[in-house]
């Protein structure tokens, strides 16, 4: 049993404790009856030595038997055990105590500080927003990478999913858009993350000033399933409380491909039958509603949500990520070949889109936008025959411009680390090489 188990405060209730009877348990998974609890309360399950107990989740139910899947480790559990409800619905008391703090999935501190405030605010549990109520998409976000500001401008309220294979500079692309991005607050969920990396992106990647205006909730791959599928929940609660304040807010999901594996473990722990790569059902439906949880409030506040989504199999063959581009509100495709040839980000225009740039940027910078990526993808649709020299010069007179400009753009996309270029700056460069192509 974990130290933060026994940190965690025990909650109050309106109504005396009815304890459960445990009945089966396999692994992580614990059956119980006499349970009345709904799915996705949070419950308590007491060990027969009188210690503090184990935290569990309730994720499904039939007839008189309720399904639990524990937040720990459940050494000393047995048939004698019993089994309370804490809590009916995730919440939990934010504020702007949280602001640089690196959390757990249940808001508890995982950076080795105490977490101090004489005024807590109740227990918050989020405010999901109609459609038709939510104020419409009008101002453009400053993130300070070149790249994105000047090709792929995004919108305040925007959701988009930056997509690529591992080892190409997805946590580098993070961690500057998360200290030079022009919002009031950052949510920033790491989710199965090896621990090192993780300690390595907030002290390194992140650094102070960037910490300074965030919010980390953390849950390392060593985490349970339901650990790892509720700090999910639990960045977007938060961002969403900050939205509520009339704040715009930047929510940077790490990884949402291992948010789906999550629920995949917990939808087979269910019972449900798998389906397409062996993903249940469950995670086509919850993933989607999650992510719908960002964009524009019906006040002031907004929430530009970024989900990575790791490209596990060949084009086309991911679920996660043909679900990711055809929810969210465009993509940003990250290139292995880039990052081998030393251009960082790696960010590949052939395939990145953002569907909301014509919305907030003059109708002048998105033909000069347009004009650009279509000149980069047309470059690499014809690469080999470049290199190889096959291709004549004269031949096409748009791939002489995209051979022509190609270092040019190349310079464009390469950005160190610890550069920030605002919106002003890209739009003014793009402006300048576009003109050189007419020379």
């Amino acid at each position: 049993m974990s130290g933060l188990d026994r940190a965690w405060p025990e909650l109050s209730s309106p109504t005396p404790y009815v304890w459960a009877e445990i009945k089966h348990a396999s692994g992580h998974l614990i059956e119980c009856e006499g349970l009345e609890a709904p799915v996705g309360a949070l419950c308590e399950i007491r060990l027969d030595d009188g210690s503090p107990g184990i935290l569990a989740e309730v994720i499904a139910f039939s007839s008189a038997v309720s399904k639990l899947i524990a937040f720990s480790e459940v050494t000393g559990l047995s048939r004698s055990s019993r089994i309370r409800v804490l809590s009916r619905q995730l919440g939990l008391p934010v504020g702007n105590h949280l602001l640089g703090r690196v959390i757990d999935s249940l808001g508890r501190p995982v950076d080795g500080r105490s977490l101090h405030c004489s005024n807590l605010t109740p227990q918050y549990s989020g405010r999901l927003i109609a459609p038709l109520d939510r104020n419409p998409i009008s101002k453009s976000l400053d993130v300070g990478v070149r790249a994105i500001n000047g090709t792929l401008t995004l919108a305040k309220g925007q959701r988009v999913a930056l997509i690529a294979g591992s080892g190409v500079g997805k946590s580098t692309l993070l961690g500057m858009m998360t200290r030079q991005t022009r919002a009031d607050v950052v949510v920033v969920a790491l989710i199965g993350e090896r621990g090192r990396e993780a300690g390595e992106f907030i002290s390194e990647i992140l650094g102070p000033s960037g910490l300074e205006k965030s919010v980390v909730v953390l849950a390392t791959s060593d985490a349970t399933s339901v650990m790892r599928r509720r700090a999910a929940d639990t960045a977007h609660l938060i961002a969403e409380y900050f939205r509520d304040q009339g704040k715009d807010v930047l929510l940077l999901c790490d990884s949402l491909t291992r948010v789906a594996h999550a629920q995949r473990e917990i939808g087979l722990a269910a019972r449900e039958p798998p389906t397409s790569k062996g993903y249940p059902p469950s995670v086509f439906g919850d993933l989607p509603k999650m992510m719908e949880r960002g964009g524009c409030s019906d006040a002031d506040g907004t929430i530009t949500s970024v989900y990575t989504v790791l490209a596990e199999f060949d084009e086309g063959a991911d679920p996660i990520v043909e679900m990711a581009r055809s929810t969210l509100d465009g993509q940003i495709m990250l290139s292995r070949d880039l990052a081998d040839s030393g251009l960082y980000p790696a960010i590949n225009l052939q395939g990145s889109i953002s569907r909301l740039a014509a919305k907030v940027c003059e109708p002048s910078l998105v033909s000069l936008a347009t004009g650009f990526r279509r000149l980069w993808s047309l470059y690499e649709a014809n690469k080999d025959l470049i290199l190889v020299g096959a291709y004549e010069r004269g031949s096409d007179e748009e791939l002489d411009k995209a051979i022509r400009l190609r270092p040019l753009m190349q310079d464009f996309i390469r950005q160190q680390e610890h550069e920030n270029c605002s919106l002003d700056e890209a739009h003014m460069a793009l402006s300048k090489i576009m003109a050189m192509g007419t020379q």
